[in-house]
C-alpha cells in the first residue's frame, strides 16, 4: 500500500479535501497479485470551485505526476466541489469491468 498511501498524502496536502477515497483497483486487472498500478480517486474539495472538469483532472494529474510516470498505469479521477458532490447524492460510480486490454 505504499503507492496508495503516497497518493492519499499528496492529494490531502494539495487540496485539503472534505472527502478523499483512493481505491486500488489493480486486482480487477491482469496484473500480479499485490500490484498498485490501477487506481480510482474520488476527491471532493472546495479548491475545485470554478474549475472545469478538465482543469480539475489536470490539477490532480499534476500533483501525481511522479506516480503517473512510474508505478501507476491507470488513474480514474472523480473530482467534485462539495456542492457538486451533494447534488450527485455522494455516490461513487462503479468502474467498468476490465476487458483485458490487448488480450481481448
Amino acid at each position: 500500500m505504499q503507492v496508495q498511501s503516497g497518493i492519499e498524502q499528496k492529494l490531502l496536502t494539495a487540496f485539503s479535501p472534505v472527502r478523499l477515497e483512493v481505491i486500488n483497483e489493480s486486482g480487477n486487472h491482469n496484473v500480479p497479485q499485490g500490484s498498485e498500478s490501477h487506481f480510482k480517486v474520488v476527491i471532493v474539495a472546495a479548491a475545485f470551485t470554478g474549475q472545469t472538469l478538465v482543469a480539475k483532472h489536470r490539477a490532480v494529474n499534476e500533483v501525481l505526476a511522479a506516480e503517473l510516470a512510474g508505478p501507476v498505469h491507470a488513474l480514474s479521477i472523480h473530482a467534485h466541489t462539495p456542492e457538486q458532490w451533494t447534488a450527485r447524492g455522494g455516490e461513487i460510480p462503479d468502474s467498468p469491468l476490465c476487458r483485458g486490454g490487448s488480450k481481448a
